[in-house]
């Protein structure tokens, strides 16, 4: 890394069971979003914990010390407002009991009367049919075993908090951080390993043949939230890809859900410099077509990310003023998650792209990239498909009208005004693979 994390004062003290560390003035811990840096630097800007007091910056290295280090209480820690820094070291599993054993399904669905081959059999569309959702003991049984995993894996994080991870190799698994109703929060330099839902429910009723529906994602933003800046992180599936889940009922069992989601009228989000690899659904801004109170929320600004074999919503946006600039977008033949679409034009959306570069080692139909979802207008400038020539510069919006019944305008009725610099497309693919991810900041 360009900024050595660990060299941050190793004379700690051991405190409420986790380590404070005394951090010097310059070490990513106090580091603040800076000015125009998309809309998370909007009013006042994103802080995090820069101003935490000296008994409230922590090293955690387990589920137990990152609770401590947030408050102390799960339940409650997403009230606590006092600035604190927490970084991470080494690897935090979070499907782990409160002695940070570890625990699985079996675990979950002790006592719950749940039975997943009795699931099967009960809820069969041979038997059940498409037509109504799936209700019952073993439902219920089902959504008291999700219920039981989700008070261990999800965890709340509080107002004017940074969680900075120490070195390249800081992980957080199979959990979610969420942030619900609170502001200032700065997440940086850290792995993330998606959530696995270990109960997702049979929903006979989603698209033509049902779906398996999953809980949980890696960072959810939400419930009025604002100012959060996420950067520098890796978000991935690790080696529980979905192919590697089965099928049922002739559908993937699908046990993940988002990796970064901004919801229920969260805003004023920055997305920056992250790698977004293998998986299916990756960020979704908005989370329904008839929550008209997320009008003028959902601002999120998602620049020098590095998509990576991924599938869809890169991102799918409903109501939101969403910038996005810079990204490269990569896709191979030997990925198990093929390319579905990129921009997701949701509800009243209002996505502004600039100067995005998109690379697949196959043929694909530029229409395909974006992706009408009852919205009606997305501006689009600047962006490369395959190459840096001429021939290689594509009008996206264009495209999809070529290809596509619905027609899309350009209307979006704003123009972003917080950023620094827009980067010549042609610069992206080497900027953003050297800059992206955990462990180099500059």
């Amino acid at each position: 890394m360009k900024k050595v994390i660990s060299t941050i004062l190793a004379a700690s003290l051991f405190s409420f069971g986790v380590f404070s560390v005394s951090a010097s003035a310059n070490d990513l811990g106090k580091e603040v979003l800076q000015p125009k840096d998309g809309w998370a630097s909007f009013g006042n800007g994103t802080t995090g914990g820069s101003k935490a007091k000296e008994n409230q910056i922590f090293t955690v290295t387990n589920k137990s010390e990152l609770i401590q280090a947030l408050g102390g209480d799960n339940k409650t820690n997403g009230k606590n407002e006092q600035p604190k820094i927490i970084y991470v070291k080494g690897t935090i599993e979070l499907n782990v009991d409160e002695n940070n054993n570890p625990i699985g399904p079996e675990y979950y669905a002790e006592g719950t009367g749940y039975d997943f081959d009795e699931y099967l059999k009960a809820y069969n569309p041979e038997i059940w049919g498409y037509e109504k959702e799936v209700e019952g003991t073993l439902e219920d049984a089902r959504a008291e075993a999700q219920k039981k995993q989700k008070e261990q894996i999800v965890i709340n994080v509080g107002s004017n908090t940074s969680i900075i991870g120490i070195d390249d190799d800081a992980k957080i698994i199979g959990g979610s951080l969420v942030m619900s109703g609170v502001k200032n929060i700065i997440i940086r330099n850290i792995e993330f390993e998606a959530p696995r839902d270990f109960f997702p429910q049979w929903d006979p009723t989603d698209g033509d043949y049902g779906e398996w529906n999953s809980e949980y994602d890696n960072i959810s933003i939400t419930n009025n939230t604002e100012n959060v800046w996420i950067d520098h992180c890796t978000f991935t599936d690790g080696e529980n890809t979905d192919a590697s889940f089965g099928k049922y009922f002739g559908r993937t069992y699908q046990q993940h859900d988002g990796l970064l989601d901004v919801t229920n009228g969260a805003s004023y989000v920055t997305v920056s410099y992250n790698k977004f690899e293998d998986h299916d659904k990756v960020m979704l801004i908005g989370s329904s077509d008839s929550k008209t109170t997320d009008r003028d929320r959902l601002k999120v600004t998602i620049h020098h990310n590095y998509f990576k074999d991924v599938t869809q919503r890169l991102p799918r946006v409903r109501y939101g003023e969403v910038h996005i600039y810079n990204n490269y977008y990569e896709f191979t033949n030997d990925s198990d998650y093929s390319f579905d679409y990129a921009f997701g034009v949701g509800a009243e959306s209002k996505i502004y792209a600039q100067n995005n570069y998109f690379n697949f080692d196959y043929d694909v139909n530029p229409s395909q990239i974006i992706r009408y979802w009852k919205g009606t207008s997305i501006y689009e400038d600047g962006s490369f498909i395959n190459g840096s020539g001429k021939a290689n510069r594509v009008d996206l919006v264009k495209a999809h009208n070529k290809g596509n019944e619905v027609q899309l305008n350009e209307n979006v009725g704003w123009k972003p005004y917080l950023y620094t610099k827009i980067n010549p497309t042609q610069a992206v693919p080497a900027l953003v693979k050297a800059k992206a991810g955990v462990g180099i900041i500059d």
